[in-house]
């Protein structure tokens, strides 16, 4: 599990001038909750650069004021206009206790439906999940090696052998599908009216005989 380490300064004053003073200078009010007391705190937008603008699923390591503590990103507040980051919402994680994150999903294996000319359609990029701290993954594998031509792989089709590990989505929904492209349906709807053609030709030469 990688983790983005960063030191956050804590705040005293929480009023809006405070605050507006702070973003005026560049800088993300932040505020981490999940224990006995609210964290507030402020960081430079670069401290957070890989844990925000990335796909991957990162852990922060954050130090504020002596105090040490794992957390993740629970929400983020942009700015409508320069898509700046307005706020940022920790989540302090402790053993023991269960969270919600949503992490990527990565496919293993070779889909046989691509081999044999299809593509390969992903409809669903992270898979809601809820476990404890100790249990957390950066990614879920999904396997595809035997997709066919056609053929979807949904939620329910996840092989969840991690049983600390519990997948939220509705079991219906699709991850994945093998289409058909539009140059293999237009090939294979030749190749089936010239197949047909034949056999009716033949049955009007034995007609005419």
């Amino acid at each position: 599990m990688e983790t983005i380490a960063f030191t956050g300064h804590p705040r005293t004053d929480l009023g809006k001038r405070s605050t507006k003073e702070l973003r005026k200078e560049g800088h993300i009010p932040c505020v981490a909750y999940g224990s006995d007391e609210l964290i507030h705190f402020y960081l430079n937008p670069i401290d957070v650069k890989d844990l925000i603008y990335t796909p991957d699923f990162k852990i922060a390591d954050v130090t504020v004021d002596g105090k040490k503590f794992r957390a993740i990103v629970k929400d983020i507040q942009f700015h409508p206009v320069t898509d700046a980051i307005l706020h940022l919402d920790f989540l302090q994680l402790e053993e023991g206790r269960t969270v919600k994150v949503e992490v990527p999903i990565r496919f293993k294996g070779t889909s046989p439906g691509v081999k044999g000319g299809g593509k390969l359609i992903q409809r669903l990029r992270r898979l809601k999940i809820k476990t404890k701290p100790e249990h957390l993954v950066s990614e879920m594998q999904v396997d595809i090696s035997k997709l066919e031509l056609n053929q979807s792989i949904r939620v329910r089709d996840v092989d969840q052998k991690l049983e600390t590990i519990e997948i939220l989505n509705s079991p219906g929904v699709p991850i994945a599908s093998v289409e058909t492209p539009r140059a293999l349906r237009s090939a294979a709807s030749a190749a089936a009216k010239a197949g047909g053609a034949a056999p009716e030709e033949e049955e009007e030469e034995a007609t005419e005989e």
